[in-house]
């Protein structure tokens, strides 16, 4: 899809200049121990299955900002970055290189989310169609669209919402905020790790 947007633009505007820049990219500092996954190390080798984290044009603007707000050299310090909307994500991130991310192969990986689960056993698949005759499709699909806070509310992946609903008592909402509120919480103290020190919360 995005090949397209640039291929409709490109003959649209020829004499333009067009530059594709990568969500992935700011995270290809993560160290090996970061990135890779522990299954057989073929699949990385010929395959390039690993983590790439998402959102890195974000984390590379809101670094920097940290440091001219704490008025600071943003290549000297250790910050813990969360990106936090309907799709979420953090990272650490010290000197101003991505030490570690949340999101991994894909963006389904890491935090709760507004539709999409974020980290779950991956034996779900197998059990999901042994007793239910669920699809990988079909499991896929749900984790990604039926997921996150609007699956664990049963009403919305919307904060606006969620929070008005648990003010009144919705036990789906309250769970729902907790839920995301807490994997947030121990994501936060990973990410503290992976930078080694902590100078900014952002």
């Amino acid at each position: 899809a995005n090949i397209l947007g640039i291929q409709a633009l490109q003959h649209a505007f020829p004499e333009l200049k067009h530059v594709a820049v990568f969500d992935t990219a700011f995270h290809q500092t993560m160290p090996s121990h970061a990135y890779r996954y522990a299954i057989p190390a073929e699949y990385y080798e010929k395959h390039g299955v690993r983590r790439y984290g998402f959102h890195g044009t974000s984390y590379r603007y809101v670094a920097q900002e940290a440091g001219r707000v704490l008025n600071r050299d943003s290549n000297r310090l250790a910050l813990v970055i969360a990106h936090l909307g309907n799709g979420a994500s953090i990272s650490a991130v010290l000197n101003g290189k991505s030490q570690d991310t949340s999101m991994g192969l894909t963006p389904l990986e890491g935090l709760v989310m507004g539709t999409r689960s974020g980290d779950i056993d991956p034996s779900l698949f197998s059990f999901l169609s042994e007793n239910f005759a669920m699809s990988v499709e079909q499991t896929t699909n749900m984790l990604n669209r039926q997921s996150g806070l609007l699956g664990l509310s049963g009403l919305s992946n919307d904060c606006r919402t969620l929070e008005a609903a648990a003010k009144e008592g919705h036990a789906g909402a309250t769970l729902a905020l907790e839920v995301f509120a807490y994997r947030l919480a121990k994501y936060i103290g990973a990410m503290t790790v992976a930078c080694g020190r902590l100078d900014a919360l952002v």
